[in-house]
């Protein structure tokens, strides 16, 4: 998969929108962001999935993603390494990762202001 073809698989998602995080281009929905591409260099993406959801991308395509180094990784940060990645596995990961970010945060789990 090229970075290209990964772009335009985020973008198929309903309200998925372009932008740009760290130098980086990010893929958001509900000012969200659920996918980046170029971390932690070019032939990498970026999908946030749940620790669930990551631990089963990772062990049944290990050759495609890997869990990100550190606490975002802990939170489900999954590396996607494009030249292995396949188009039909990418998709559901990306599907996951905008399914997550599009779901209404729970109303117990916002933040109160004061």
């Amino acid at each position: 998969m090229t970075a290209t073809e990964f772009r335009r698989l985020a973008l198929s998602f309903t309200e998925a929108s372009e932008s740009a995080h760290m130098n980086h281009p990010d893929f958001r929905v509900n000012n969200k962001i659920f996918a980046t591409l170029g971390y932690p260099d070019k032939e990498w993406a970026m999908v946030r999935l749940t620790p669930e959801q990551q631990s089963e991308f990772v062990h049944d395509e290990p050759e495609t993603f890997i869990v990100v180094k550190g606490a975002w990784g802990k939170q489900g940060a999954t590396n996607v390494r494009l030249k292995a990645a396949k188009k039909d596995v990418t998709r559901r990961a990306l599907e996951a990762a905008w399914s997550n970010a599009k779901a209404p945060v729970p109303a117990k789990s916002r933040k109160k202001r004061p």
